[in-house]
């Protein structure tokens, strides 16, 4: 099964770093948040990934060219350009590139994928968040659930889009109102190949229409994860992942 990282926005709230590089590039620790983000699905086996550029995407793809290099101990013979690899730190994961445009908005986006996604279910997430999700259980729950859209609610402070929950349904979603009930999209979904149907073109937000078109026709459902999850939104949720990687990172799955 694939996973879409959605990794094409400009991150204006945490500019002191996005100026130079696109927000999934932000390190923490060695390495930048996305591969984080892809370690996580790769815990549990998923390690196809369609990632979806736009700002500054010629950073990320050069992260991926060079990742072998990037990560491996190795001899340059300078005469004649021969490179002997002493120690590989290579891994088994594929990683597809597509420029959606850097103006494209989010569903926009996941729509430029369609035909890397055929007709199949996919998994999809911001280039921006961790999580300490079971994602085998996530997606049990999907398909034992049988909606169109099964999205991650998490429970942080209150600056985001709120759902409104009845069991496990969700009957509306609006984008960063003022909170009631305190769940709110916290990325990690699971979706049907028809969602991408709901999405007109490049100017569709994903969290506008199409999940909004969803929730009203009962085709949107939230897997509630209560543990651990953090975005990096700005400088001092940067500085919080920073410091938990330094301790011991919830995300980082044995």
């Amino acid at each position: 099964m694939k996973v879409v990282i959605l990794a094409g926005g400009k991150g204006t709230r945490i500019s002191e770093y996005t100026n130079l590089i696109p927000k999934p590039m932000v390190p923490i620790g060695n390495f930048p948040i996305i591969w984080h983000i892809m370690k996580i699905y790769a815990h549990y086996g998923f390690k196809d990934f369609v990632v979806a550029l736009g700002y500054k995407s010629e950073v990320i793809k050069d992260y991926f060219i060079k990742f072998n290099s990037l990560n491996s101990d190795f001899t340059v013979d300078l005469s004649s350009g021969k490179i002997e690899i002493h120690q590989n730190k290579s891994l088994d994961w594929k990683v597809t590139l597509v420029d959606t445009g850097e103006e494209t908005m989010t569903g926009g986006r996941l729509k430029r994928l369609k035909n890397y996604l055929k007709e199949d279910t996919f998994m999809l997430t911001y280039g921006d968040g961790l999580a300490d999700i079971n994602i085998k259980d996530l997606l049990d729950f999907h398909f034992a659930n049988k909606k169109l859209v099964t999205m991650t609610a998490v429970r942080p402070s209150a600056r985001f889009g709120e759902l409104e929950l009845k069991s496990n349904l969700i009957t509306s979603f609006k984008e960063k109102p003022q909170l009631k009930d305190g769940w709110i999209n916290g990325g990690f979904f699971v979706m049907e190949p028809e969602f991408i149907d709901l999405i007109n073109d490049d100017n569709e937000m994903l969290e506008r229409k199409p999940l909004e078109i969803a929730a009203k026709n009962n085709q949107l459902i939230a897997f509630k994860h209560e543990s651990f999850w953090q975005c990096m939104d700005n400088k001092r949720d940067l500085e919080n992942l920073q410091n938990l990687w330094k301790e011991n990172p919830p995300w980082i799955l044995k």
